[in-house]
């Protein structure tokens, strides 16, 4: 009882305490934040625009509040920290809180003079400079202003912030500059970094020679930031070390050390930088790394054995470099069974898809594109049940598609364009209802597309053109697919049917490749079309004039538009107006256009009009399209002058093409220092005057034609300080006098040159063929041609090869007009026939031994017939007719096996026609006016003649290789070799019927391949 007593008053006495005491806690609470810091972040607020429409940002400093009369506490503000003693603002993170607005040196910011810690990366301070004030923060340890759109010099008092150990000022693209002070500077005063991210960032200096002595240095990111000079190999070996990433560097050299046992690296990036050089042996001790991204370099040898080691990769690309190409040299990364994702790209890895794989059964991303790859697709690559990705395109994989790939449930995106995949789509392949992305471009697919397309609810991408597809297909079933942005059914044998109403949901379509899909019309449904970027209706029935409405569709994204090779007869109103506003591509070829040229949008680069009606003179506003890269008005009807202000477009025209038209008046002769014109087009027209010699300064062209013109004048010799000149054609024009000797080399990457029917008069001087040496040497190995390396298009799916501007030209062989749409590297032509030259064929000529054609006919020439001829073992076409040539027809001229047009009519030759080979096949015609030659196929038979070489032996030997051949059976393979590129690439003029198969036999065998890859491919 005395016990319960006590607690009571015991209590009642406390409480009598603890009300007082309370009532003075809360009388004389007092906020933590300073009031000049909470004032100063509060305007530090007020200074910004919130902009919600940032990506995944989060307004942190809308939470902030300061209530009238009274004290806001900052320090439980978002993104706020306080010190638990002083009550200061040590850390202000705003990363990503939708901040927009200028920054500068007046800015409240810089008055949070006790901060440790400042993070505002991931806002938009509108291209402001970092302001001199930051110096004023020198208690900073770290600073991440990335990604939020500074520009200009970082400014000096930045080294007042000594105590810095962590420092990124990255970005995405170059703002922010390191110049004065310098990369070096920086270094030199913020000795305690740890952690050094300037990304993109503008140095173009070198990496400081004392960064390799930050032995606590952990992360090092200078991607993309211009580096020179060789990079200092001990920052590879600190041991600290963590992330290394130097890519996108190009003029940064440099090798690979080898690599201590205890090395800390755990991220090592050095794509698109110059390291040379084969990876060390020790490659094996960086035991803790998890990601190796070495693409683009330019590492050569093996594949070090201790790969293997490698044990916690997660992340590996070796893609673009010089390795070994046998697949088996890349056998060790089967032992990494972490890795997630693996690029081999571009190695021209060779044989079979390699049985390692089957190890790496973490692969989400496999990615072998672009190798010599062959076979088939395994069926044990189904196992790699986590693949979300696989690529395989740009191969020379046969057989069908495996069924069994629609049990790999988490793929997403397939791509397996240009190889040589045969069968039918399996159906089953539409039950992955994760699907993507799904690519089967440029194969040997058959049957039709299966009708339950529609199931593939996210696909967002789907590439079918260029195969054998059969059938009608109702666009309606592609219609569904809601996500669906990027549709190419080209270059099949599908008839469209387009029967939907305009006021239906359709898609909204960035890339429609609907070309050669038996369109009669324009489908209704591109009404609604209002985010297209990329838009080909080519080859297809088009009937009638462009409507209205086409003109003005999707007017503020659409990039590319490709109607040619359809039936169009004009514009629904005239003079046509274009609306796009960016529209960059704008192909119109092969079609009825008549009336006066329509003029494109000022934002086009690439104009193509040609092989149409067009009639009537160029305007001079043409001269104002100062993006203009291409244009292209052959194959019209169109005259007058051309404009002279064309040469004010030195700075962006490239190639310029006016052939077959009716032009007149002189050529434009207002180029300027610094011309970009790489080809200039403008023969049979009916120019005239000279050579304007201000093209001198366009020193980057490949290609002049003025072939068939009125032009009057003597050889442009000055042509020859266009280093990079490869065809030349003066053909059938008023040219006179004597070619002067070269003072100095030059041609030397000519390849083809046609002077014939003009009048030039002199001897052939043995130093003008001594000069070409291009014509010496070719890789013949692969059939590239001009232009492939360039195109304005690059980006677009490869379905679009019309879409870009192939060098052409018109050269004689054989008395045939033969057009090349494309010309091949390898073709090497001389033709200098009808003129007034005289005197020997200089045995020079002997030398260009990958001479195609060689045409000196109709000439004044005397003397013998070279023997050294026969060292042109390319040569298919000869024709020395028409000349004063005597003595014998050189025996070795047999050996010229591919030689497929002869032709020494009406000389004062004699003696034996040779036998054997070639020669057994020629008529007698191409002997002709020669009274002292004898022997097949003429009837005079030769007296005292010893036995024709075939009688002597029936046998041929090629130099070159040692095998021997039956005479009969040299004949067969006549057939193929023989006039290859005169007589077969004669198939490049290629009508729309032949498209498809001129693609896969010249594309694929041939490695001319489009690889104009869509931006939204970026994910493979």
């Amino acid at each position: 009882m005395e016990s319960s007593i006590y607690v009571y008053l015991l209590s009642i006495l406390l409480f009598c305490h603890i009300i007082p005491f309370t009532h003075s806690f809360n009388s004389s609470f007092q906020p933590r934040c300073h009031d000049d810091e909470s004032s100063a972040l509060f305007q530090f607020k007020e200074s910004f625009i919130i902009d919600n429409t940032f990506d995944d940002c989060y307004p942190k400093v809308e939470s902030w509040k300061l209530v009238k009369g009274e004290r806001g506490d900052c320090c439980s503000w978002d993104g706020v920290q306080c010190d638990e003693e002083t009550n200061h603002v040590i850390s202000l993170n705003l990363a990503n809180s939708c901040l927009y607005g200028s920054i500068n040196s007046n800015n409240t910011l810089f008055r949070l003079v006790h901060l440790h810690s400042l993070n505002l990366a991931c806002n938009d301070f509108n291209l402001s400079q970092i302001p001199s004030q930051i110096g004023r923060l020198s208690r900073l340890t770290h600073l991440n202003l990335s990604f939020s759109s500074l520009s200009g010099q970082i400014p000096q008092q930045i080294f007042n912030l000594s105590r810095l150990i962590s420092l990124d000022l990255s970005r995405y693209h170059h703002g922010l500059k390191l110049h004065n002070p310098s990369f070096k500077d920086l270094v030199q005063h913020l000795t305690n970094l740890k952690v050094l991210h300037l990304s993109s960032m503008n140095i173009s200096s070198k990496v400081p020679e004392l960064l390799a002595n930050f032995s606590s240095l952990e992360s090092l990111r200078l991607s993309g930031c211009a580096l020179q000079g060789e990079f200092p190999v001990g920052i590879f070996q600190l041991p600290n070390l963590k992330i290394l990433d130097l890519s996108y560097n190009p003029d940064l050299k440099g090798y690979l050390p080898p690599f201590q046992l205890k090395s800390a690296l755990k991220s090592l990036i050095l794509s698109g930088s110059n390291f040379v050089g084969e990876l060390p042996s020790s490659f094996g001790n960086l035991a803790y790394l998890e990601e190796l991204d070495i693409y683009r370099c330019n590492f050569t040898g093996k594949i070090p054995y201790s790969f293997r080691n490698l044990s916690k990769l997660v992340y590996l690309d070796l893609s673009r470099n010089h390795f070994s190409p046998s697949i088996s040299s890349f056998s060790s990364v089967g032992n990494l069974t972490k890795i997630t994702t693996l690029r081999l790209v571009g190695l021209n890895l060779t044989g079979e898809i390699p049985s390692w794989l089957m190890n790496l059964t973490q692969l989400s991303v496999v990615n072998l594109r672009q190798n010599q790859l062959t076979g088939p697709i395994p069926s044990w690559l189904m196992n790699l049940t986590q693949l979300s990705l696989v690529n395989l395109g740009f191969n020379q994989l046969t057989g069908p598609i495996p069924s069994s790939l629609a049990k790999l449930s988490k793929l997403e995106n397939v791509f397996f364009w240009n190889n040589q995949l045969s069968g039918q789509i399996p159906f089953q392949i539409y039950n992955l209802t994760s699907l993507c992305n799904l690519e089967l471009s440029s194969n040997d697919l058959q049957g039709s597309i299966p009708s339950n397309v529609s199931r593939l609810k996210n696909l967002e991408g789907l590439d079918l053109h260029s195969n054998n597809l059969v059938g009608s297909v109702d666009l309606s079933a592609f219609l569904q697919l809601k996500k669906l942005r990027l549709l190419i059914l080209s270059f099949n044998s599908l008839t469209l049917i387009t029967k939907i109403s305009t006021t239906a949901s359709t898609p909204k379509f960035q890339v429609l490749g609907l070309a050669s899909c038996n369109l009669a019309g324009f489908p209704r449904f591109l009404h609604n079309q209002d985010q297209l970027e990329f838009l080909d209706l080519s080859s297809n029935n088009i009937l009638g004039k462009l409507p209205s409405w086409m003109c003005s569709i999707s007017t503020n994204y659409l990039d590319y538009l490709n109607l040619s090779h359809n039936l169009l007869t004009g514009f629904e109103k005239e003079p046509a107006l274009f609306q796009w506003a960016q529209i960059r591509i704008l192909d119109l070829r092969s079609n009825r256009l008549h009336g006066s040229l329509p003029l494109p949008p000022s934002s086009t680069f690439s104009y193509l009009i040609s092989h149409n009606k067009l009639v009537g003179e160029v305007s001079a506003l043409l001269c104002k399209l100062s993006a203009l890269e291409t244009l292209d008005l052959s194959f019209n009807n169109l005259s007058g002058s051309l404009p002279h202000c064309l040469g004010n477009l030195s700075d962006s025209l490239s190639l310029l093409d006016l052939r077959r038209n009716n032009f007149n008046g002189s050529i434009p002769s207002t180029w300027r220092t610094g011309c970009k014109l790489r080809m200039i087009s403008i023969g049979y027209n009916q120019l005239q005057g000279k050579v304007p010699r201000t093209l001198a300064k366009c020193s980057s062209l490949e290609l002049i034609d003025f072939g068939k013109n009125l032009i009057i004048d003597r050889f442009p010799s000055w042509l020859r300080n266009l280093q990079d000149l490869r065809i030349l054609i003066l053909r059938s024009n008023g040219f006179y006098g004597v070619i002067d000797k070269p003072q100095a080399k030059g041609f030397s990457n000519l390849r083809v040159i046609d002077l014939s029917h003009n009048s030039f008069t002199g001897k052939l001087s043995s130093i003008h063929f001594e000069i070409w040496d291009a014509m010496k040497v070719i890789n013949a190995s692969l059939m590239t041609y001009m232009g492939d390396s360039m195109g304005p298009n690059d980006w677009f799916p490869a379905g679009a090869y019309y879409g870009r501007y192939d060098y052409s030209m018109i050269l004689y062989s054989k008395g045939l007009e033969l057009e090349y749409t494309k010309i091949p590297d390898i073709l090497t032509a001389i033709d200098f026939s009808y003129n007034k030259f005289e005197g020997e064929i200089p045995d020079i000529i002997g030398n260009l031994q990958k001479l195609y054609l060689l045409n000196l006919s109709n000439n004044f020439l005397n003397g013998h017939i070279p023997s050294s001829l026969a060292n042109l073992k390319a040569l298919e076409c000869l024709d020395l007719s028409r000349n004063m040539l005597s003595g014998k027809l050189p025996s070795e001229l047999s050996k010229l096996t591919f030689l497929s047009s002869f032709n020494v009519s009406y000389n004062q030759l004699e003696g034996p026609i040779p036998r054997g080979n070639q020669f057994d096949t020629f008529e007698s015609n191409r002997y002709e006016g020669n009274k002292g030659l004898c022997g097949f196929p003429l009837k005079k038979k030769c007296e005292n003649f010893e036995a024709s070489p075939q009688e002597r032996s029936n046998v041929v030997e090629d130099d070159d290789t040692g095998f021997v051949f039956k005479f009969k059976w040299m004949i067969v393979l006549i057939g193929y070799g023989s006039g290859f590129i005169f007589g077969v690439v004669v198939g490049h003029k290629v009508t729309r019927k032949k498209h498809n198969w001129f693609l896969k036999t010249f594309g694929r065998k041939q490695q001319h391949r489009s690889q104009r890859v869509n931006r939204r491919r970026s994910i493979s």
